[in-house]
């Protein structure tokens, strides 16, 4: 069994209805040359007010909720631009995954590229989640099979589904990157015959190059 077969986590409800990527990580944030630095700005209008002072009443500002890693979501999470920066900001912040009856489309495949796990569940199903993590005085214990595609609290069991790729890639500890190069060989294979079918292509630019070079 992979050690990530299983994501254990402590759940928030943000219960919010298309809470789009603007809010999940606002444009200020986005001025960097890289992605590291991003956990300060997430959710930021919705964890400060004007003056910037933490809101007492949000959820994430809570002592009990720090150790949350999970958020249990309103529906189409993730909608609007498809800026990157959300899903790095969340995993930077801490989250490994959130469960919604619907995701924005951009918002999924980057958080799924990127290993944040996503999990569709039914609205049904989200708001008995949402039930039972609001009973409760601090974060609902949680945790996805990735192998069984299945998510469970100490009160609801419900199925999911992933495409095979990124199951995959979950199981495997992969991103987008290290599931691409377990093709290296077909990758290096293919190159091998490209050039020799066409060797005048090969390094055309470097070679190009050198020949302006000795001109100049």
């Amino acid at each position: 069994m992979s050690e990530h077969t299983i994501l254990h986590g402590r759940a928030a409800v943000l219960p919010l209805a298309n809470l789009d990527t603007d809010q999940i990580m606002p444009k200020q944030f986005l001025r960097g040359i890289d992605k590291s630095g991003l956990a300060p700005g997430l959710f930021y209008d919705l964890r400060f007010d004007g003056a910037g002072q933490a809101r007492p009443e949000f959820i994430l500002n809570q002592p009990a909720y720090a150790s949350t890693n999970m958020l249990i979501a309103g529906p189409n999470y993730g909608c609007g631009s498809s800026r990157e920066h959300a899903v790095w900001g969340m995993q930077q912040f801490g989250f490994t995954a959130v469960i919604a009856s619907s995701f924005g489309e951009i918002f999924y495949s980057n958080a799924m590229n990127n290993r944040l796990m996503l999990a569709v569940l039914r609205e049904d199903e989200v708001q008995a989640l949402m039930r039972e993590a609001q009973a409760g005085t601090g974060p609902l214990a949680l945790e996805i099979d990735v192998e069984n595609l299945r998510v469970r609290s100490p009160g609801l069991s419900a199925s999911f589904t992933l495409s095979e790729r990124h199951r995959r890639m979950f199981l495997d500890g992969l991103d987008v990157i290290g599931a691409s190069l377990t093709y290296n060989a077909q990758i290096r294979q293919f190159a091998r015959q490209h050039w020799a079918a066409q060797p005048w292509l090969k390094d055309v630019a470097h070679i190009t190059r050198k020949r302006l070079d000795t001109i100049t």
